[in-house]
Order: C-alpha cells, then structure tokens, then sequence
C-alpha cells in the first residue's frame, strides 16, 4: 500500500506500520546531560532506566508546556524525540541552559528514524517475538541499533508502540502494509495522546493536556523551569480544564489545532489535534472547560457540524464533578 493513496484513516487500529517523519531524534550526552534535563524538564531523570521511556514536557516560567516528548535511555545517553516544525525554537531555547553544563551536548541523530506500529502482530513481526514482553505503557526492549517502546493502546485496546531506529540502514518492514500520517495521528487522538503544533506551543499547563495521567509529569521530583506553577495547580486543585476526547460530524475536513469550542456561544474550549477518520466524521482531541462538558459544544465557523464527548481510554479524576475543586 502506498502511504500516499488514501490520506484518510477508516479505522484508527488497521495493523501495519507508519515513517514518523514528522518527529526527529536528539541526543543528549557528557557529564550533566541527567542535570540539565533534570532541571528543565517535567520527568524524573532516575526514572529514565535502560527497560523504561517516559514522557516528559518542557515549559515556560509559567509553566507552559513549549515542548512535549519522550525520554528514552541509551547508554549513558539520553535521547528525546522533537517535532521537526517546532524543533529548531525548542533546541534553541533549550541550549540558553545547556550552556551551563560543560562538556554536554545536545544534537539531532540525522540517521535516526521513529517507525509507529499499530497491533501487537506488527511489533512481533517486526522486531520478533520478544516484542510480546511488552505489556505496558513506557516498557522498552533493546532491538540491536534500536528500541522498541510500548505506547498507550487505542480506545479499543489496540496495542501500539513506537520503534526507534538509530542507525538510517535499518530496513523496512516490508511485510507489513504502510499506513499514512494520519492513521497514526488518529490512533494517537483515540489513545488520548496530544501533540502540540505552533498553534498550541506555549497555551497550556501539562495538566491541561492529562499529561500527568501519560507518564508525563513527576510531582515530587523538584525544581525545574516552571515546576511552582505546575505544582501549585496540582496541589492546590486548581485545574479547570483538561483535555477531551470527541467525535465530529458533519464536515469534510477536520478542524484546525486552536479552533474554539463553544456553548451557548460562549468560548469553553479549543481543539488541540484533530483527523478524518471517514469522509465526514472524525474524532479530536481539545482542551475544554470541565463545566461545560454536559452542554452541547459546537465548533466556531463549522455550523452545521456536531461534537460528541468520547470516553478516553484513561481515567481523568479531575474531569469528574465529585472531585473537581472548582465545582
């Protein structure tokens, strides 16, 4: 199948595999690599092992999140993926602090590859059968140059993982069908998994984005750029808005990242990503107010098209009105 075909997932858990070409590979290596990430990102670094990838956000004074990746160990290395739009502002921004760390350096792997795979029968065709070790989200397994990651299942319990090759001569998987962009993209919203976009660098909280139900914030880890904010809102419950898995229908085109949901015509939310997942439906993920999620939510300038809440295959005890502290 070639990827180009048919842009349009029909279905979020086909098995086979897809080239994230959208997303690049640093590494981060010398003496203080585990100090600087400590002190700029949201993930405890010692929780960073050889059998263990987590996720983890970088942020803002005021704690907004610029920066949502994945931490993986190499080694003595620390490697971390980047979206290849917003990669050269956040390396830079980044390397203001990786000044103060001598001898440590921070650069992009040109050779390296992510290959997302969707079905646990593609894992194990791909990287053999010890792929089924795998049972949970942030498990790693050791592929020769590689690492196979185990990411969140799908909303209908389709495993997926994430296989991070890091030498460019690896082959393909020729034996499994290659799946376009946006079947992974709508796997990854059915998941529940966000991804920022320049339309959503830098608007909001990691809690807004359940980044703390992801594998994606340490609470009690200690300071780093933007920790209060993000600690204050925790432990003082003070989130009112987190993200939102929903279906649309009713349009040909899936709304753009930062489009706003209203009800009652009142701005209560906006979308984060988005994708088609039939000619005119398809399901988003968005940041909405946890006070309006019972409304009838609509989309600003797409009138005739409806919005659904959906389950998130995870739970969101904020979103909850027993035990929301702005209720």
């Amino acid at each position: 199948m070639n990827p180009t075909e048919n842009p349009r997932p029909h279905n979020s858990s086909d098995a086979g595999y897809t080239q994230l070409t959208n997303r690049l590979v640093v590494r981060i290596s010398g003496p203080g690599a585990d100090k600087f990430v400590q002190g700029q990102f949201s993930q405890h670094v010692d929780e960073v092992t050889q059998t263990q990838s987590l996720r983890a956000t970088a942020c803002t004074p005021k704690g907004r999140a610029y920066c949502v990746t994945r931490m993986v160990r190499h080694g003595q290395d620390l490697l971390m993926d980047l979206d290849a739009e917003l990669a050269d502002d956040t390396l830079s921004h980044l390397r203001k602090y990786l000044m103060l760390f001598r001898g440590t350096s921070m650069d992009v792997l040109p050779s390296a590859r992510i290959l997302g795979l969707i079905g646990k029968p593609a894992a194990i065709t791909a990287c053999g059968d010890a792929a089924e070790s795998l049972s949970r989200p942030g498990q790693t397994l050791a592929t020769g140059s590689g690492i196979l990651i185990r990411i969140e299942d799908t909303s209908d319990q389709t495993a997926r993982y994430e296989w991070w090759q890091l030498e460019g001569d690896q082959p393909l998987p020729e034996e499994l069908p290659e799946l376009p962009m946006a079947h992974w993209n709508a796997a990854s919203i059915s998941a529940g998994v966000p991804w920022l976009t320049a339309q959503t660098r830098e608007a909001y909280v990691p809690q807004m984005l359940n980044l703390q139900h992801l594998q994606g914030v340490h609470f009690k880890k200690g300071c780093y750029t933007g920790q209060e904010v993000i600690a204050r809102m925790h432990f003082l419950g003070q989130l009112k808005k987190s993200l939102f898995r929903l279906r649309f229908e009713g349009s040909d085109t899936a709304p753009e990242p930062g489009t706003r949901l209203l009800s009652e015509g009142k701005n209560v939310g906006e979308v984060v990503n988005a994708e088609l997942t039939s000619e005119q439906a398809g399901e988003m993920l968005a940041v909405i107010r946890h006070d309006a999620q019972q409304g009838t939510l609509a989309l600003e300038g797409m009138n005739a098209v409806t919005v659904a809440v959906q389950p998130l295959p995870y739970p969101v005890p904020e979103q909850q009105p027993a035990t929301q502290a702005d209720t």
